[in-house]
This record gives structure tokens, C-alpha cells and sequence, in this order.
């Protein structure tokens, strides 16, 4: 029995220079041309406005003009207060060295400007706020307008602004890839199985498939998932789920292909699990509709994964053996990791080698369990994407396979977001020049 215990290993490697950084380093370039030609050298450096032209490169040109109209807000409130700050100093002032008492005052000009910012409902900007006053106050007293002093702030603001959104509408020539299917794990876009993809995920995803790019998403768990994580996505290319042992087309609520463990072998490794007192799981597609029997006594762990499990209403528990033998895809067996490992390695010795594929995985929820799933050696992720560029190619003849993944385990929304940036790249690269295809004919190798 092929064996194969699924885990990530992390793997350095060096980022490409984004589409982001290069306007980002355009828009502060920018910043200083406009202030060089404005007579600004030397220790005159634009400070505020490659700050705000950084901050304000954001992703998408929707999210630069948000942060512009926040960074305003926050920027015309520290201002605000800046000025009135400067206006009350210079009034008051007297000469000696009273440096506690300024200190104390810009404190208090800090608290103002924060506070003003929740008042207005603004709090994003309450920080913003804050600095802007500072960098409007902090040179006192050897400013001589302060009303010059607070203009000042608020023309770098504007012209950090109007350069970061002016870089980012511009777009470099692009050119989409309609020719490649890309393939992601859906465990790259989501912590666990009973987790929904995070909603910014969720939107760039369907800007992905609007678009046109075909992204066919994998699991290592049966369609219900997908149901319960994606339930808003609008896909456009079947499922790779249980593991490579089924495609599914999510938007017939069919299965495609199946890859059933062969009859024979079923009976045998019913026999031994019976023989040997295990609880175990069978699930089998009936009438295109997933069908969970459980036979056997289950522990106190074993249970909350599977009362977990049982809430979703796209699957049916049963117990008992009231199945088909050739709709059977695969066996399950919980347990913890020293009892599983027994268990496979007692398996391995006693069924057909070259038939029956294993895979061992901890339990999401239940970290102290394990779950051994045997498959037929058909039923794999690799096997399903030649199966599935095989029905798509019958359309397309030159469609490309593409795998796209993390090198590591998901540990935030960030990694899900960096999976589809990196798609939305590969689909829609910046091109100078555009290529000249070859239509590739049925019989052509990949």
C-alpha cells in the first residue's frame, strides 16, 4: 500500500519585486521632481508627501482613494489643532527656556487631536491626526508663520495624495493568460475545514473568475466543505475534493469523475478493521450525493469530531453497511497518532500494495486526533489534474496547468491574499510586447 503522510514544509524562497513596490518607489520619485522643481534642495526634503504617497499606494486604486479621503481627514484634523497650538505659543510666548511646559502642551495637543478624530466618528484617522500636529508643531519656537507653517502640511498632503492615486490608476500593458488553468489548495486560503475564506480573499477570488482566469480550487475534504468555506464564490471550473479522488462541478451539484476503491479490497479491509475491534468511517457517492456509514464504537475525542462533522447539512451519517461495494471512496479511521500509525503500518503488511493509497492527518479541532484515509492508488491530487485538463482540454487543446501554493502552513489572511495576487500576476502579466501563440492541437505534449 502506497504511503503518503501529508505535512508542509517551510521553504525560503526570494519574492519578485511587485507591481506595488515599483510605484511605490515611482510615486516617492515623483514627490521629489515636484519639489525640486519647486526650488525645495537639500535639508527642504518632502517629507510628509512621500509619506502620504507611500501610505496611499494601496492594491487596488478603490483602496488608494479611501485612504487618501481618511488620510485627509485625519491630516485637516492635526492641522487644525497644529495651528491653533502655534497661534496660542507664539501669543504667549516669553523668552527662557521652558521646555517642560511646551512638551506638556504638545501632549495635550496630541490628546486633542486623537480625541477630535473619535468625536467626528473618524478613529481610523486618529493616528494620523497625531502626527500631522506634531509635524506642524515640533520645530516651535523656531517657526515665524504659523499659519504658513500649517499650509505647508496640508499642500504635502495633497501633492503626496494626487501623485500616489495619479501612479496608481496608471496601468503597465497587460496581457490575460486565458490559456492556463490554475490550480490552489484550499487549504491556502483558509486556516482549517470549518473556517470561511476572510471576505477580502472572497472578493479578490471573484475578481479572479469574473475576469475570466480559470481557477480550479482542491481539497483534501468532500464538496460540503466548499459549501460551507466558499459558499459565495462564483466558479467557473470544477472541484478537485477528497483528496484528488473525485471532480466535482459545484455549479451542476454533480460529480464528474470518481476513482472508487476496487470491491475486492473493500471487503478485505472491512474484515480486518472488524477483526481488529476498530471504529471506522466508510463514505461512498450515491445519486451524486455524499453518503458517510459508521460501523464500530467511537471514543470521547473521536466523538466531538464527529458531532462537529455531523452539523453540516450537506452530508448524511448513517450507520451501518447499507452500501453499494463500487460506490465506496474511501475509508476513514480517528484515533490518536501512535494508534493510527499501528494501524496503517498492520494495513500496509496485510492488503494489496500496488491498489490502496494512505494518507495520515491531524483532525481540525481535535489536535490529539488522527485520521487514517485510504484511498484507491488512482485517487490523487496528480492523477486528478490530468484527469480534469483532460475533459477541459477537450474545449481548449491549449490550456496550460499552473500550481500556485504557499510554501509553508496558512497563517493569516495575508497568506490567502498573497496566493491570489500571485494568480492575478501570473494571469495577467505586465507585457511590453505581445506574444505570439501557438495553438496547440488535442495530441500535443503539456
Amino acid at each position: 500500500m502506497n504511503t503518503e503522510t501529508v505535512y508542509d514544509r517551510q521553504r525560503w524562497t526570494f519574492p519578485r519585486v511587485g507591481q506595488r513596490i515599483v510605484k511605490t518607489s515611482i510615486a516617492v520619485f515623483l514627490c521629489l521632481v515636484i519639489y525640486y522643481l519647486r526650488g525645495y534642495e537639500g535639508g527642504s526634503m518632502p517629507t510628509e508627501a512621500m509619506i502620504t504617497a507611500i501610505l496611499c499606494m494601496q492594491p487596488y486604486v478603490r483602496d488608494s482613494r479611501d485612504y487618501a479621503v481618511s488620510r485627509l481627514t485625519g491630516t485637516l484634523i492635526g492641522a487644525f489643532w497644529g495651528l491653533m497650538f502655534l497661534l496660542f505659543l507664539t501669543a504667549v510666548h516669553s523668552e527662557g527656556d521652558r521646555r517642560l511646559i511646551l512638551y506638556a502642551g504638545m501632549a495635550v495637543g496630541v490628546l486633542v487631536s486623537l480625541h477630535s478624530a473619535v468625536l467626528i466618528g473618524k478613529p481610523d484617522t486618529a493616528g494620523l491626526a497625531a502626527i500631522v500636529f506634531l509635524c506642524v508643531v515640533i520645530a516651535f519656537p523656531d517657526i515665524e508663520d504659523p499659519i504658513r507653517q500649517a499650509g505647508l502640511r496640508i499642500v504635502d498632503l495633497f501633492i503626496g495624495t494626487l501623485v500616489a492615486i495619479g501612479v496608481n490608476i496608471f496601468r503597465l500593458p497587460r496581457e490575460k493568460q486565458t490559456d492556463r488553468v490554475f490550480f490552489i489548495r484550499s487549504k491556502d486560503l483558509v486556516p482549517d475545514r470549518f473556517s470561511q475564506i476572510p471576505p477580502a480573499a472572497m472578493f479578490r477570488l471573484n475578481y479572479l473568475y469574473d475576469d475570466g482566469a480559470r481557477i480550479c480550487l482542491m481539497s483534501e475534504h468532500a464538496p460540503a466543505f466548499f459549501a460551507l468555506q466558499m459558499s459565495e464564490t462564483k466558479l467557473n471550473t470544477p472541484l478537485i475534493v477528497m483528496d484528488g479522488a473525485a471532480i466535482f462541478d459545484a455549479n451542476e451539484n454533480r460529480y464528474l469523475s470518481l476513482e472508487t476503491l476496487p470491491a475486492e479490497d473493500s471487503e478485505r479491509l472491512t474484515e480486518r478493521l472488524r477483526a481488529w475491534n476498530i471504529s471506522y468511517f466508510i463514505y461512498t457517492v450515491h445519486r451524486n450525493k455524499t453518503c458517510i456509514f459508521h460501523n464500530g464504537e467511537l471514543r470521547e475525542p473521536e466523538k466531538k469530531v464527529l458531532e462537529r462533522m455531523k452539523r453540516s447539512p450537506y452530508r448524511d451519517y448513517l450507520d451501518g453497511e447499507g452500501y453499494e461495494p463500487d460506490e465506496i471512496v474511501y475509508f476513514k479511521v480517528l484515533g490518536n497518532g501512535a494508534e493510527i500509525a499501528e494501524i496503517e503500518h498492520h494495513l500496509r503488511h496485510s492488503l494489496p500494495k500496488s491498489r490502496l493509497r494512505s494518507v495520515i492527518r491531524r483532525q481540525a479541532g481535535a489536535e490529539e486526533v488522527y485520521g487514517l484515509y485510504i484511498y484507491a492508488h488512482t485517487a490523487s491530487m496528480d492523477q486528478a489534474k490530468k484527469r480534469l485538463m483532460a475533459r477541459l482540454r477537450k474545449e481548449d487543446p491549449s490550456l496550460v496547468p499552473m500550481d500556485v501554493r504557499l510554501p509553508g502552513p496558512y497563517r493569516s489572511e495575508l497568506d490567502a491574499m498573497h496566493i491570489l495576487h500571485t494568480v492575478g500576476n501570473l494571469y495577467e502579466p505586465i507585457r511590453l510586447f505581445p506574444r505570439r501563440r501557438r495553438k496547440l492541437k488535442a495530441g500535443d505534449p503539456d
